[in-house]
């Protein structure tokens, strides 16, 4: 027997349920990337990586943030973060992902409680995973619900910090959370509320500040914002009071044994922080564009969620993989989303609206959608 046996089956196993993944390269028009902005690609971010570069800023950080990877460039963009979105206090870490595994894994405390929605990001529940917290789910976009788990644990003797967490914007889904009813609740029990704004920030709020903007500086929120998506950079910003800041700075190992991100991509956000007041239009053109997507694709089924991430869920695993194939061969990059990422049963192509298309490419979609449905 192979040596690899065990992982041959499993991808065996992957393939014959529709479930392998594998990469592919970027080509057609872009709806499938985060890039909501277009600022992946902007003159100013280059421009600010250029001067960083030429003000003698290195390209890489050359050790963790607690060793020589601290530079000034990581500090301006967290004081500069905190100021804009309002909160006491930012820290910058590489990812997204890297961000939510420190966050949950670090902050909740042995004999603590983690009510979270049902269909909150893997990189939350990663974080759980190696954390000490109880984690419960709540139904999605349920407050009732939530606050129907946080009871049934105090019933059951639960006694300590309560942490309610949940996304803005869902990714798959595109819906947006009741979040000043989940503030109220938080308030009510003296609880936490945790906040990924991964797919708001840039994109809603006044200046692009999220849909969580009038909840920052509450010592009980502790908002995520990703610098990956509609900031078009990379890395992510965990803002809240400084002393959570502080304690992550000690105790996230996420954060303390990783080499620091580059300066460079510090400097390109501090960039694009500043484009969104600049150049509000970034903003209006993707609203036109996420109206002209709805009115041409719910005729096919994809869900009109009001954002940039319009779902159109097909169940199969087989069937919606064949379909975001068609849809690619006809020079649209549309890809397919299947379990575990989302549900058992509603496979689905995430049809993701950036100001990387026009109002021509999304009518020419729209005549490709019959055959590549059929």
């Amino acid at each position: 027997m192979s040596i690899l046996a065990v992982h041959e089956a499993d991808l065996a196993t992957l393939s014959a349920r529709g479930r392998a993944r594998r990469l592919i390269p970027r080509a057609g028009v872009d709806l499938s990337s985060n890039d909501y902005l277009g600022l992946a690609t902007a003159p100013v971010l280059r421009a600010a990586v250029a001067g960083a570069l030429g003000r003698g800023v290195p390209v890489g950080s050359g050790g963790s943030r607690l060793l020589r990877g601290n530079h000034p460039e990581h500090e301006a963009l967290e004081a500069e973060a905190a100021a804009f979105f309002g909160s006491e206090a930012a820290l910058y870490l590489s990812s997204g992902y890297a961000a939510n595994a420190a966050l949950f894994a670090t902050l909740p405390q042995t004999g603590d409680l983690i009510v979270h929605d049902a269909l909150i990001h893997a990189s939350a529940h990663e974080g759980m995973r190696i954390g000490r917290a109880t984690c419960r789910p709540a139904a999605h976009n349920d407050v009732d619900a939530f606050a129907t788990v946080i009871a049934n644990w105090r019933a059951e003797g639960g006694t300590g910090r309560v942490w309610i967490a949940v996304e803005s914007l869902y990714s798959m889904d595109g819906d947006r959370a009741p979040l000043a009813d989940l503030a109220a609740l938080a308030d009510r029990h003296d609880a936490f509320l945790l906040i990924d704004e991964a797919h708001a920030t840039g994109v809603y709020g006044r200046d692009g500040r999220g849909l969580a903007e009038g909840l920052d500086g509450r010592d009980y929120v502790i908002v995520l914002r990703t610098c990956g998506k509609a900031l078009g950079c990379e890395g992510a910003l965990l803002c809240g009071p400084r002393v959570v800041r502080d304690f992550l700075v000690n105790r996230a190992r996420a954060f303390i044994f990783s080499t620091a991100p580059s300066p460079l991509m510090a400097a390109a956000v501090r960039a694009a922080l500043r484009l969104l007041v600049t150049e509000p239009e970034r903003r209006t053109r993707l609203a036109t564009l996420i109206a002209a997507a709805g009115n041409a694709l719910a005729p096919y089924g994809a869900a009109v969620t009001g954002s940039q991430i319009l779902p159109l869920i097909l169940g199969d695993d087989f069937r919606t993989m064949q379909v975001a194939a068609r849809l690619q061969a006809a020079g649209f990059d549309v890809r397919g989303i299947r379990p575990p990422t989302v549900p058992a049963g509603t496979s689905r192509l995430r049809l993701s609206i950036t100001n990387n298309v026009t109002e021509t490419d999304l009518a020419a979609l729209a005549d490709v959608m019959p055959a590549a449905l059929a």
